[in-house]
């Protein structure tokens, strides 16, 4: 890793692993590292009904399927199903066998834009 460089590179295998509201998380690239977004890998079976007041996240199905709950919608995703979330839209995902994501976030995810329902 060389941010002081002007990039970053991290391979997923040296990413920490977290506990996050969706179960476990891989962070490849997260703050404090980078500021101005983050990706990360979760495999989801059910997370909590949260939203964030400031950060935009992209959700991508890498594996599995699964009903994601958008404010009062529930919509069915599987492999290559793309969900854009904005700031204050409650949402969760549901999957019984769990659903590998990329979600990549705008500005870069902090615990502090996490509000539970």
């Amino acid at each position: 890793m060389n941010s002081s460089a002007g990039y970053l590179v991290r391979h997923v295998e040296d990413a920490p692993v977290v506990p996050c509201l969706c179960g476990e998380s891989v962070r490849p690239l997260t703050f404090p590292d980078v500021k101005t977004c983050s990706l990360h890998i979760p495999l989801i079976t059910d997370s909590a009904r949260h939203y964030h007041r400031i950060m935009t996240e992209v959700y991508y199905v890498l594996e599995g399927s699964g009903i994601m709950e958008l404010n009062e919608d529930r919509i069915e995703v599987r492999p290559g199903s793309v969900i854009y979330i904005e700031p204050g839209t409650r949402h969760k995902l549901k999957s019984e066998l769990g659903v590998k994501t990329i979600v990549f976030s705008v500005p870069a995810f902090l615990e502090e834009d996490e509000y539970l329902d």
